[in-house]
């Protein structure tokens, strides 16, 4: 089963914080609070999406590259899928 399905409810929590985050932070915006506050705010967001990513990611290389039952073809399949995509998403 994926690590996805297995640790949804952990990861869903995961993602309504980050939405309170993203709440807390449109009403900074929109109450025009110090540019300190705003910036702190957005620190906290980005840092819960890393910690996001780094969880599903783990998961995903544990489940797939781990996985002993996987080709060498299959796993380079998906060691080149996840270069790629941590190549976008550290730009």
């Amino acid at each position: 089963m994926a690590h996805t399905i297995t640790g949804k409810k952990q990861l869903l929590t995961r993602v309504r914080k980050i939405r309170g985050q993203a709440t807390a932070l449109e009403t900074a915006l929109e109450g025009e609070k110090d540019c300190l506050a705003i910036l702190q705010q957005i620190a906290a967001i980005r840092g819960a999406v890393n910690g996001l990513m780094a969880e599903v990611m783990e998961g995903h290389i544990r489940d797939h590259l781990g996985d002993n039952e996987a080709s060498a073809e299959q796993r380079q399949a998906e060691i080149d899928q996840v270069a790629k995509l941590l190549r976008s998403y550290l730009r």
